[in-house]
């Protein structure tokens, strides 16, 4: 029986509460497939400052590398936000990213037919909606130097080199070609040097890949085509800022942000993990959407150990379970016949599976 070593990252607010429901249906599906998980539990975060005075300790560098793949929840809080700004949950996470080398971050937004109701489109805009955003994960505004403040001053610098878009843009042509072949490259070209960089590597890395059609797109006419005409997209390929951004605006098209997944992905290791924060205000209380989590799950046995089988019976009892009315507050008002706890929507996912 293969043996998979998972590190998982709970995080902080309600980080715990979804990635223990994603356990659930793991070890569910781990059983009705014949393999096995052995999990390891690592800090990030605020409860990682908390504990050893660092957000990201290097040990739960060294336990990630060391896996097969890592499940991570979600990070962050106010208790934590007058911390200087490197001692800040959100700062781990970004050094969390670049000491892995996930690179590349792939958030799909698909609207699932049971919940079209929940987007606040109308239905004939959105159904038949399956977009993959594919995000340069590591460089990019966020990382680029320098940067700094002054009391009536600050600036940050967004840099891109020649070999981050190559490998970023060989992995958004891969995927379309896995999907409808269709990839719209977003940026700024217009005003910015480095989006001009970027047009024209993205270009140039097309050309190896004949099957599939390039297009390109300033960032302000991307971000108002998602709301207008969301089906002319297939793959969305852009940096990290416009790409946090559009995922989110994206997630928005399906109805909550409760219900989309995330991989960051690498050369090493990957990272899944829902594309929401850490919810603060309702941690506790049992009321959180952990499909998003379930999801990402999915995407892990999907992208990271090639358990495709495993993966589809997860998507699968995801639609089964909205299909059938069984939502968690956040989707109550919409054709709920049953409003589930977290835990009640998890183990009724891990029950399909099992039967």
């Amino acid at each position: 029986m293969k043996n998979y070593k998972i590190t998982l990252i709970k995080g902080d607010g309600i980080g715990p509460e979804i990635i223990d429901e994603a356990v659930k249906v793991l070890d569910a599906v781990a059983s009705c497939c014949n393999f096995h998980f052995s999990y390891d539990e690592a800090l990030m975060g605020g409860i990682a400052y908390d504990v050893t005075g660092d957000p990201l300790p290097q040990e739960t560098i060294s336990k990630s590398l060391n896996s097969d793949a890592v499940l991570f929840g979600a990070i962050g809080g106010p208790q934590w936000d007058d911390l200087p700004r490197e001692k800040r949950p959100e700062s781990g996470l970004l050094r969390f990213r670049k000491e892995l080398g996930v690179y590349a971050n792939l958030r799909p937004a698909v609207v699932y037919d049971e919940l079209i109701n929940a987007s606040s489109l109308k239905p004939e805009i959105i159904k038949g909606v399956d977009i993959m955003v594919v995000r340069e994960l590591i460089g990019g505004i966020y990382f680029g130097e320098p940067k700094g403040r002054t009391e009536d001053k600050g600036w940050n610098t967004m840099v891109y080199t020649r070999e981050e878009i190559v490998r970023i843009s060989h992995q958004a042509f891969r995927i379309a070609q896995k999907r409808d072949k269709r990839v719209c490259s977003i940026d700024k070209a217009n005003v910015l040097d480095v989006s001009q960089l970027w047009r024209d590597v993205v270009t140039e890395v097309s050309a190896e890949y004949p099957d599939v059609v390039l297009t390109h797109m300033y960032v302000d006419n991307a971000a108002m085509q998602l709301v207008l005409n969301p089906k002319q997209f297939d793959v969305m390929l852009t940096g990290n800022i416009f790409g946090d951004i559009l995922s989110d605006e994206a997630s928005m098209l399906c109805g909550s942000i409760g219900l989309l997944p995330s991989a960051s992905v690498g050369e090493k290791i990957g990272v899944y993990e829902p594309i929401h924060g850490s919810a603060p205000d309702i941690a506790g209380q049992g009321i959180a959407n952990p499909i998003a989590t379930i999801a990402s799950a999915s995407m892990m046995l999907r992208y990271a150990l090639g358990e495709i089988e495993a993966a589809d019976k997860i998507d699968n009892a995801i639609k089964k379970v909205l299909s059938e009315g069984y939502r968690t507050g956040d989707l109550a008002q919409f054709d709920a016949k049953e409003v589930c706890s977290t835990s009640e929507i998890g183990s009724i996912i891990a029950n399909y599976i099992e039967r």
